[in-house]
């Protein structure tokens, strides 16, 4: 597998930071961008590889990023126990929340 820090690398800036290129992660991981394009088969290899990538990842940046995708997939671990610092917690939750009131989980 090629190094996956190429798929979450900045692809460029905004007042006060970095964008990820998410269509690049998608690639990476489950070879499109269009998910809906996929079986379900290819859906759950693809989520094994970014859980693999989540366990292993150390940057904060890369490793919330990963986060986001395992739970836009139902299958991210709870913040309590994915994240060790409180602000990457902290902001994981908010994302949930953020996400159920929204109708996204």
């Amino acid at each position: 597998m090629p190094n996956c820090g190429s798929a979450l690398r900045p692809t460029g800036s905004v007042a006060n930071g970095d964008l990820m290129d998410l269509d690049a992660l998608l690639h990476h991981y489950f070879g499109t961008a269009d998910l809906d394009a996929l079986d379900d088969d290819a859906i759950e290899s693809g989520r094994e590889r970014v859980a693999v990538a989540f366990g292993i990842e150390r940057d904060s940046g890369r490793r919330f990023a990963l986060w986001i995708v395992l739970h836009a997939l139902g299958s991210a671990p709870d913040p309590e126990t994915a994240f060790k610092k409180p602000a990457d917690r902290k902001a994981a939750e908010d994302y949930a929340w953020a996400s159920r009131r929204m109708g996204r989980d």
